[in-house]
């Protein structure tokens, strides 16, 4: 067996673990989260990606965890609804369509009990990536609390501010583009009795989505504004929970009362939207996945399906490859690149036209799972 080490236990690193468990490498992946991770927004399974999920054998499970939105409301800054839809949501796109809308924690859940019963895989979590030596037969790697220890292969699944990135290729402003937005996600409980619908407000640079989930028992929360990056010393939770709240204070209706939800959140989550541009995403025997390599920003709208898609194009070109990881590395880079980038694009996008809604079809699936 083949051993490979994929950090970051999120959709892209947990989706390849179980498909290359069951082509027969033996998977470890470390998570820098002492368990999975809760908490996050709903995220969309769309075009390729549903055939993915399929092959996995989690289509069902994952349309059993769907949202189950009726429409949405937008407001004004006062509240005030000026438009009702119940054939869409911004969220999930077209309500009568095939695509799967489904809680992030939802899908994670999923993906790892698949990798746990395909056999193979081993789940580190609570530590990290601080070091990679590679030479023509391996990689030795050392952690931030287990041992060191040598594997055959190196997957960054590791996110936007990818460590395997950073110790691959280099800092991550030479890859990073920022979008001009920022992005908070939370949970609360559900004080505004929504009942499968969502509220949309905005107000110049800022605004809010919320909508409830768990049987509406939960609400999951959104903010948005504008701006460039945040210093690198307000980047921690209370500091961007405090930048957040400020720039959101100036907005109206319900937002004393998100904030406050705000400030008692366990489970906040902020950072910039950003796009991930890079030339290669593999050197030797480590190769980036997902948002590591070419993250779209939540902007697209298709950052879980780039996961899955590239999990499974780098799972079969691993499987075909005869042991020659550079062969591998080379045909899932061909076979993936001209779908990333349609769908980057998706990220940058004038929406609501029948030109972008021609674009979001054409992205969704331009790509041939078989190769």
């Amino acid at each position: 067996m083949k051993t490979v080490l994929i950090s970051g236990g999120g959709i892209a690193g947990t989706a390849l673990a179980a498909l290359l468990s069951r082509r027969g490498f033996a998977p470890t992946v470390v998570e820098h989260a002492p368990a999975l991770r809760g908490g996050g927004q709903a995220v969309d399974i769309r075009g390729a990606a549903l055939e993915v999920a399929g092959r996995l054998g989690v289509l069902a499970q994952a349309r059993a965890h769907r949202t189950r939105m009726g429409g949405m409301s937008v407001l004004d800054g006062d509240g005030r609804e000026v438009h009702r839809s119940t054939e869409s949501t911004f969220s999930s796109g077209r309500l009568d369509s095939d695509d799967i809308e489904l809680l992030r924690d939802d899908l994670v859940r999923i993906l790892h009990e698949r990798a746990i019963a395909e056999g193979n895989t081993r789940f580190l979590f609570g530590d990290g990536v601080t070091a990679l030596d590679q030479d023509e037969d391996g990689v030795r790697v050392r952690f931030e609390h287990a041992a060191p220890h040598r594997y055959d292969l190196v997957v960054g699944a590791d996110g936007l501010h990818s460590a395997v990135r950073r110790l691959t290729f280099g800092p991550e402003e030479h890859f990073a583009h920022h979008l001009g937005m920022h992005l908070a996600i939370f949970s609360a409980d559900n004080f505004l009795g929504l009942e499968d619908w969502q509220l949309w407000l905005r107000d110049g640079e800022a605004g809010y989505g919320v909508y409830p989930v768990r049987d509406n028992t939960e609400l999951r929360i959104t903010f948005g504004f504008g701006g460039e990056p945040l210093p690198h010393g307000q980047r921690g939770p209370e500091s961007q929970k405090a930048v957040v709240a400020e720039r959101m204070a100036a907005l109206r209706w319900e937002t004393p009362r998100l904030l406050k939800a705000l400030a008692e959140a366990p489970d906040f989550y902020c950072d910039t939207m950003t796009r991930i541009r890079m030339d290669r995403w593999s050197h030797g025997r480590v190769v980036l996945l997902g948002d590591a390599g070419y993250c779209a920003s939540p902007l697209s709208g298709q950052g879980t399906s780039l996961a899955l898609v590239g999990a499974h194009v780098l799972a079969d070109a691993l499987a075909r490859s005869d042991g020659d990881h550079r062969a591998a590395f080379a045909s899932y880079e061909e076979r993936l690149r001209p779908f990333v980038e349609l769908n980057q694009d998706l990220a940058t996008e004038n929406p609501g036209g029948p030109a972008a809604e021609e674009s979001v079809e054409r992205a969704k699936s331009a790509i041939s799972l078989d190769g």
